[in-house]
C-alpha cells in the first residue's frame, strides 16, 4: 500500500507519512519507567491519538509492560458518577479483551457497579494482580469527563496511586486530552461539588504538550513523499505552507493532500508550485472541513468571545497568564501568546475566523465584486470605500445586531465587505493582535499593495494618531499611499458628520482618512 497524507483519524506507520510520535513528546519513557502519572494536552487534530497508539505498540513490543489504550469518549456528557464510572470500567474491559481475547486478564466480569465510588479502583487492582508485568494505561479524551464522573474517576486513581505500596495498582497512567489537568476543574459545574483537601489533581507529576511541527519537521514529512514518488516539494512551497499553517499538523497534511490529490490529480510527474499552495489554502478555508468547523462552533462561546474580540479590534485587555478563558482558547489552538500579546495561531485560522464572523457570504454577490472596482490592473479605492460608506450608513444598525462580537462588528463588516469585493482576484493580509489600538490590513491586487488601517474614534486625537500609525505601517510595506478608516460609534453624531473623506500628507505619504 502506498503511503499518503492522512487527514482522518490517527496516522499509522507504513500507511501514512508521519513524524515519529515520541520525537514530538520527549521524556515519556522516563516518566513511565519512574512510575509517574502524567498529562499530555494539546489542541485537537495535533496528533495525540497517533502518539498514544504508537506509544502503546512500542511498550508492548518491548515486553517490559502491559500497555493499554482506553478512550473515554463514550462517557462524555455523563455527569452522574453512578452512570459514568460503570461506562469507564466497561470501556476498559473492552480494551483488555482486545489485547487478551482469551479472557486471561478480563475484568468487570462480576463488577459491583452499585459501589461506583470504588469499583474502578477495585477492578484495576484485580487486573494488576493478574498481570505478569506492570500495567501502563493511557486514557484518551480524559477531559471529556465532567462533574461527578470526573471527580469519582480521579479520586479512585488517586486512591490506587497512594496505596501502591500495599495493593497492586497501575504502574503509570497518562491522562490525555485538549486541556491541562489544572483546567479539569472547569468541568465541575456544580458549586456544591468540592474537591476537598485530598485533591485528586495532585497525583500528576508532569504536564506535557504536543507542539506544532517545526519547519524542519514539515520538510522531513514532505521529504518522505519525495522519497516514495520522486516528486519534490520545493523550498518556496514548503516555506509558504509553513507560513499559512505554522506547522499545525492537520493543516500541514491537508495542504499537501489538496495539492497532490485535487490540484495535481495524483500525477507525481507534475511540478509543485507556490501558486498551488495559495489555491489549496483557499479551498481549505472555503470548504470548512470537520476540524475547522468544530473550531468555528467554539467561536460562539462567551469565554472565547472575551479573548478573541480584543484581538480583532486591537484593544488592550489585561489578562493574567493563567486566566481560565485565555487558557481555554489557547488550548483550542485558536490563538498564541507572546510577551502578553494575543494573536491568531496561524494565518489559516485567522482567515477562517474573520470570514466566518464577518458573514461575508451574506453580502450581495453581484453588487460588490471585483469587476466593479478594478480597471487596468488597479483598484479604485475611492469607489470601493465610498461604496462601503454608503453600505455602512444603510445597513450598520441591522448588521451590528446580527453579531455576537458587538465591539468588533465594524471591523468584521468592513473586512467582509473588502473580502467580497476582491475575492476572485486578490487577497487580504491582516495583522490582528491585542494592544495595538488598531487593525492593519493590506490588500494585494495585481502586484500592487493597498494598506488600510481601521480605528474606532475615541476622541479628537484619533485622526492624527491614526495617520501616524498608518504611516508607520506603510513604511514597513514600502507604500506611499494608504487609507485610514475611522468608525464613529457615538449615537448622537449625525451621519453628515460621520461620513467624510479627507486626503492629506503624513511624513511625505498620501493618506486618505475615511469616516464611517
Amino acid at each position: 500500500m502506498k503511503r499518503y497524507f492522512n487527514i482522518a483519524g490517527p496516522c499509522l506507520p507504513g500507511e501514512h507519512y508521519m513524524i515519529p510520535s515520541l520525537q514530538r513528546c520527549r521524556g515519556l519513557m522516563e516518566l513511565i519507567d519512574q512510575k509517574q502519572y502524567f498529562v499530555i494536552h494539546a489542541a485537537r487534530q495535533s496528533g495525540k491519538t497517533t502518539l498514544l497508539l504508537d506509544l502503546v505498540n512500542q511498550l508492548n513490543r518491548e515486553s517490559k509492560y502491559h500497555a493499554l489504550y482506553c478512550t473515554l469518549e463514550s462517557a462524555q456528557g455523563i455527569a452522574e458518577p453512578e452512570k459514568g464510572i460503570p461506562a469507564v470500567v466497561r470501556r476498559l474491559a473492552d480494551e483488555v479483551q482486545i489485547i487478551e481475547p482469551r479472557g486471561k486478564y478480563s475484568i468487570a466480569v462480576s463488577a459491583d457497579f452499585s459501589n461506583y465510588t470504588n469499583v474502578l479502583r477495585t477492578e484495576l487492582t484485580d487486573l494488576c494482580r493478574k498481570l505478569d508485568k506492570p500495567a501502563v494505561i493511557l486514557f484518551d479524551e480524559a477531559d471529556c469527563l465532567s462533574n461527578g464522573t470526573l471527580i469519582a474517576f480521579l479520586r479512585q486513581l488517586r486512591d490506587g496511586y497512594v496505596n501502591r505500596s500495599r495493593i497492586p495498582f497501575v504502574h503509570s497512567v497518562g491522562l490525555i486530552g485538549m486541556r491541562n489537568i489544572r483546567d479539569y476543574k472547569g468541568k465541575i459545574r456544580e458549586e456544591r461539588e468540592t474537591l476537598g483537601s485530598a485533591s485528586p489533581f495532585n497525583i500528576v507529576t508532569e504536564a506535557l504538550t504536543l507542539k506544532n511541527f517545526t519547519k524542519e519537521e514539515v520538510e522531513y514529512l514532505y521529504a518522505q513523499h519525495t522519497e516514495d514518488t520522486g516528486q519534490v516539494f520545493p523550498a518556496d512551497v514548503t516555506d509558504s505552507i509553513y507560513h499559512w499553517t505554522q506547522g499545525q499538523p492537520w493543516l500541514v497534511n491537508a495542504a499537501a493532500r489538496e495539492i497532490l490529490v485535487k490540484i495535481l490529480e495524483s500525477d507525481h510527474t507534475k511540478e509543485i508550485r507556490p501558486d498551488h499552495v495559495e489555491k489549496a489554502v483557499e479551498t481549505i478555508i472555503r470548504r470548512r472541513d470537520t476540524h475547522i468547523d468544530s473550531l468555528l462552533m467554539r467561536m460562539k462561546e462567551e469565554r472565547v468571545i472575551k479573548i478573541v474580540e480584543p484581538m480583532i479590534t486591537g484593544e488592550q485587555r489585561d489578562l493574567m497568564p493563567l486566566d481560565d478563558n485565555l487558557q481555554f482558547v489557547r488550548d483550542l489552538g485558536l490563538i498564541k501568546t507572546e510577551n502578553g500579546i494575543i494573536t491568531p495561531s496561524c494565518p489559516v485560522y485567522e482567515e477562517v475566523m474573520i470570514r466566518y464572523l464577518g458573514m461575508a457570504d451574506d453580502l450581495d454577490h453581484q453588487k460588490y465584486q471585483l469587476s466593479v472596482y478594478a480597471e487596468k490592473g488597479k483598484l479604485d479605492m475611492k469607489k470601493l470605500l465610498t461604496d462601503f460608506q454608503q453600505f455602512w450608513r444603510d445597513n450598520s444598525a441591522i448588521w451590528q445586531e446580527r453579531f455576537q462580537y458587538k465591539e468588533a462588528a465594524p471591523h468584521l463588516i468592513l473586512m467582509a465587505f473588502l473580502q467580497r469585493a476582491i475575492n476572485t482576484g486578490g487577497r487580504i493580509d491582516r495583522e490582528l493582535a491585542t494592544g495595538r489600538g488598531r487593525v492593519d490590513m493590506c490588500i494585494h491586487y495585481e502586484n500592487r499593495k493597498y494598506p488600510v488601517e481601521i480605528k474606532i474614534r475615541r476622541d479628537a486625537k484619533t485622526l492624527e494618531q491614526g495617520r501616524k500609525q498608518l504611516a508607520g505601517y506603510m513604511d514597513t510595506l514600502g507604500c506611499d499611499e494608504g487609507w485610514l478608516v475611522i468608525f464613529d460609534r457615538r449615537k448622537k453624531t449625525s451621519w453628515k458628520n460621520r461620513l467624510f473623506w479627507k486626503t492629506g500628507k503624513s511624513e511625505n505619504r498620501t493618506i486618505h482618512a475615511v469616516g464611517c
